[in-house]
């Protein structure tokens, strides 16, 4: 990350032939699952620009967040292996050298210029990371210590056939039905106040195992990529049609089923009779956990019981057992990377 707004902000230069000179310092990283509250270091110079840089990408095409020889990594191009990013967050700090007046520090590239600039870079390299978004901040703004609030997504597809090409590292699939509300139950057992002891890897630095979960919740989604199935289809002109001749009523007037997407005639995520070449979905459940901080690898842990719950080889007893524990070994084996997303990072932003 710390190589890229020099580059990429030459290309915005008026000449390709002086780029500008632009000073950069080491861009923070957010996606990490332990978060220590320590002292935040000191700013830039007085003469540079902090970025806030909000950043996309597919985990599974990194072998990591920090840089290293011969691999390709997220600080590298621009957390954990394998973990994907909705919206990860660093800063980095730009400052704008006049090409024509060497020395002279001119002022600071608008958000769009940056973003613009640092994705015509990137597109050019796999294509697998993109900065949605660039907000400018003070110099003393840290992006890791002045997080407020984040919050992870875990996707679980559930069912016997092989994943599509497309979800492949995209989700942790499980050949076993899923009980729901078994894993919606022990959800309430681990939200809260605790000591996760049973819920950090062996490796976690953290100088407490005391966390508050503020949520931890399991979902049932349509699969993505989806696209809806003939039934569905005829269903929904029936839908549209219906609308039209009751243009009167509103659509908390309408049933549920009629408004509802998925739902075709066999149930949520396949039909009983498939035509030759039609892949049979798999029923897709989302894990939600939204934390301050998080010990480390203290999601994937998490995801692993409410799996095991979810197959029955866990009860909700076994996830007290496990919480009382205070364990490091005391939970199930963790869930893998590749359904891991760190979906948001909350600021208190102007």
């Amino acid at each position: 990350m710390t190589e890229n707004p020099k580059h990429l902000l030459d290309r915005v230069s008026e000449s390709p032939h002086r780029p500008s000179k632009i000073a950069k310092t080491a861009a923070q990283n957010l996606s990490n699952d332990e978060e220590e509250q320590q002292e935040a270091p000191m700013g830039p110079s007085p003469r540079t620009q902090r970025y806030l840089v909000a950043i996309e990408y597919i985990g599974t095409r990194f072998s990591g967040s920090q840089q290293q020889p011969n691999f390709r990594t997220v600080v590298g191009v621009l957390e954990d292996a394998g973990v994907h990013a909705l919206s990860n967050v660093c800063h980095v700090d730009i400052q704008r050298i006049s090409k024509r007046k060497p020395g002279e520090v001119l002022p600071p590239h608008e958000q769009t210029v940056v973003r613009r600039a640092v994705n015509h870079f990137l597109q050019k390299n796999e294509g697998d990371i993109m900065v949605i978004d660039v907000r400018c901040v003070p110099a003393d703004f840290h992006a890791r210590f002045k997080a407020q609030e984040r919050t992870y997504f875990y996707r679980l597809l559930s069912g016997p056939e092989p994943l599509s090409t497309f979800e492949r590292d995209r989700a942790w699939h499980v050949p076993e039905e899923l009980d729901i509300l078994a894993m919606q139950e022990a959800c309430k057992i681990l939200v809260g106040h605790h000591d996760f002891s049973s819920f950090r890897a062996a490796g976690c630095q953290a100088k407490s195992p005391i966390r508050t979960l503020d949520e931890l919740t399991v979902s049932e989604v349509v699969s993505t990529p989806y696209f809806p199935s003939i039934v569905e289809r005829r269903q929904n002109n029936l839908i549209m049609e219906d609308l039209h001749a009751s243009s009167n009523k509103s659509e908390s007037d309408l049933p549920v089923s009629s408004i509802s997407i998925g739902n075709g005639a066999s149930g949520f995520n396949g039909e009983a009779s498939l035509g030759f070449g039609i892949r049979r979905r798999h029923r897709c459940f989302v894990v939600t956990a939204r934390a301050r901080s998080f010990l480390y690898h203290q999601v994937r842990l998490l995801v692993g019981v409410l799996k095991a719950v979810g197959t029955g080889n866990l009860t909700i007893s076994d996830v007290e057992r496990i919480l009382n524990a205070k364990s490091v070994t005391a939970a199930s084996p963790m869930a893998p990377p590749c359904g891991l997303y760190l979906g948001h990072v909350k600021y208190d932003l102007p």
